[in-house]
């Protein structure tokens, strides 16, 4: 299994203050940073290759590490499609974010486990089940047709499909911490269905499926560990006091 890894996003103010660098991927939580994190729960899952896309601190905190390290661009979503695009297309692909201070090898795995061969999948956990393993956490989740799912940052892409979609699936990929950014891409029909919330995860797959050329499935009972990101400063502080 190939793996890229995204490791080009910056912060600022209180949280580049807390976690003392201006690049999330390197912010330390506990004994280690998140990117390190990354990578090791990638290898652990089974990664034969691991490719990083960030700028010089990233690539000296991590060359050892990995297999290859892609410079970064100053647009997020071209940092996507490079992470997409960094290995040839004939084994699949598992996209993942570095801002996953609680990602392990086990979460990974079960998730590759569950997902459909022959489908670009993506991870879901159950409100329950993130509740009960990060209670009282900021904020989190998505409600689609009265079905709560907290949604993770990790993705597989079969065989022959990463390379091809990349351009609709980066700009899914960085709409999808966004309901209204979401919808947007949607087209008008499904979009209005969202606004109505009678847009259900299946319609989701299907459009996916219809977009992509290929099978697209939401594998439900992942880990809450690959669903909680710590993307604003409550949630690394969260993190910190959990470590």
């Amino acid at each position: 299994m190939n793996v890229a890894l995204t490791a080009g996003g910056r912060i600022s103010g209180a949280y580049a203050e807390a976690a003392g660098t201006t690049i999330k991927a390197l912010a330390p939580v506990g004994d280690a940073t998140m990117l390190a994190k990354a990578i090791a729960a990638a290898r652990g899952a089974g990664a034969e290759r691991i490719a990083v896309v960030g700028g010089e601190e990233v690539e000296r905190a991590c060359r050892r590490d990995v297999d290859r390290v892609v410079g970064e661009s100053e647009d997020g979503r071209e940092n996507l499609l490079r992470g997409l695009t960094a290995w040839p297309e004939d084994e699949p692909l598992l996209l993942m974010t570095t801002d996953l201070p609680f990602v392990t090898a086990s979460a990974l795995r079960a998730f590759l486990d569950l997902a459909p061969d022959a489908a670009f999948a993506m991870p879901l956990a159950t409100p329950a089940a993130f509740d009960e393993r990060f209670p009282g956490a900021p904020a989190y989740g998505i409600a689609l047709a009265g079905e709560r799912v907290v949604n993770g940052g990790a993705f597989r892409f079969p065989a022959g499909c990463a390379g091809r979609i990349a351009g609709v699936a980066a700009a899914f990929f960085a709409a999808r911490k966004s309901p209204f950014a979401m919808a947007a891409l949607l087209g008008p029909a499904l979009a209005i269905r969202f606004l109505t919330n009678r847009l259900s995860i299946a319609a989701l797959e299907a459009d996916a499926a219809r977009r992509f050329g290929v099978a697209a499935r939401a594998v439900r009972g992942c880990a809450p560990e690959l669903c909680f990101d710590a993307d604003a400063v409550e949630e690394y502080r969260y993190a910190l006091a959990r470590a």
